[in-house]
């Protein structure tokens, strides 16, 4: 290998890396080729010339180079070979009933700046990268011919790709257009829709805390905060509360909750519909529920947003508390990926102490199957989640 076709690491920095890491950052960087496209797949070189992968790089990131083979295997090989392992991966681990799932997580699939969400026979992808976005060509390709979907729609919308010199996108990249489905999660079943929602139109990475929900909502009042299109809801109803209040800014994720309500057969009196601001029901709130649900959006977007964010999570968590029941339940989250699971849990002991309630800890967040984390690359574990019984 020509180490002036290469990215050549420093020496010191090389050990991310050699340790399967697909992050590089440019200080970790010793010298780049002499000229290169932004985007392009380079060999990534120790400083001593071993060769030690394949990445992407774009000079404009701080985050500069991603890793999308490691070793000597061909890029493009790779890649292919990760898709086929990331279905082969979804067809073992997902449940009877369920046609809804994560098939690509990023680098927790070894494949950095792509996220494929499939919905039944819709694939709805994420891209966050130009590396990637130079790549999607080569990616719908594989796909399309692997799963054979109806439709391919890309909601690609992070605020990263601004970074990464990229305008948002959403829509049609394969097949006819299709703007809601019926969806299967372990037997309950949801419309979705893909234009004006949010994610890629449901929230995956929560199916097996709904099924929490599902399990301890019997006989149960049940409060559902944040609650977008009544996946909470649902499961809570279906397995067998008594009543549930949902609480969301957005009328039309209510009204598509109310729908999905209907879609299982339940008792729409029991289900009641708030659009609200959160914080505001909450305080004004003189009900007391038996089980709350906290499923707030990012609070931390960047890391300067960490100290105002801490505080609005104990905020939020505090009066929820103080509207539990004795006995009852709180299940409380955070995806904002710069409040660490550390920080979290002594945001929610500091509300539990300031509504002067003991509060237990039952169970911790459970990750999705289909959401699985590199062990080499802990950064892609965002979703942090705390099941508390309070006296």
């Amino acid at each position: 290998m020509k180490k002036n076709q290469a990215v050549i690491l420093k020496e010191e920095r090389e050990k991310p890396v050699k340790n399967r890491h697909h992050w590089i950052f440019s200080g970790a960087i010793k010298s780049f080729p002499e000229d290169f496209e932004e985007g392009s797949i380079l060999p990534v070189l120790s400083n001593q010339g071993e060769l030690l992968g394949h990445a992407y790089f774009n000079r404009k990131c701080s985050l500069i180079g991603r890793i999308v083979s490691f070793g000597k295997t061909p890029p493009l090989k790779e890649i292919e070979e990760n898709i086929r392992k990331a279905i082969k991966f979804r067809e073992y681990l997902t449940r009877k009933e369920t046609n809804a799932y994560r098939l690509i997580n990023g680098e927790g699939d070894f494949l950095p700046g792509l996220i494929v969400d499939r919905y039944g026979e819709v694939l709805v992808i994420q891209v966050t990268t130009l590396g990637m976005e130079k790549l999607k060509p080569f990616i719908l390709d594989k796909l399309v011919k692997a799963v054979k979907p109806v439709c391919v729609y890309e909601k690609s919308l992070s605020p990263s790709r601004e970074e990464e010199g990229l305008s948002e996108f959403e829509g049609i990249l394969y097949g006819e257009k299709i703007d809601r489905i019926k969806i299967l999660e372990a037997g309950i079943s949801f419309f979705v829709e893909f234009e004006n929602s949010q994610k890629t139109g449901f929230f995956l990475d929560q199916s097996e805390m709904r099924s929490l929900v599902r399990l301890f909502s019997s006989g149960k009042k049940v409060l559902d905060c944040f609650s977008y299109t009544g996946g909470f809801s649902v499961s809570a109803l279906k397995g067998g509360a008594t009543r549930v209040d949902a609480v969301d800014s957005s009328e039309r994720a209510l009204s598509l909750a109310r729908e999905n309500v209907v879609l299982n057969g339940i008792d729409v009196s029991s289900f009641n519909p708030y659009p609200e601001d959160a914080f505001k029901f909450l305080r004004e709130c003189d009900t007391f529920y038996d089980f709350i649900i906290l499923d707030p959006p990012a609070f931390a977007r960047k890391k300067k947003d960490i100290i105002s964010a801490a505080r609005a999570y104990k905020d939020i968590n505090r009066i929820a508390i103080e509207r539990v029941s004795p006995g009852g339940l709180l299940m409380t989250f955070s995806c904002s990926y710069y409040i660490e699971e550390s920080l979290f849990r002594k945001v929610v002991f500091q509300a539990a102490r300031e509504a002067g309630r003991r509060a237990r800890i039952i169970q911790k967040h459970r990750l999705s199957f289909s959401h699985p984390i590199n062990i080499f690359h802990p950064e892609s574990e965002y979703l942090k989640g705390l099941f508390l019984y309070l006296d």
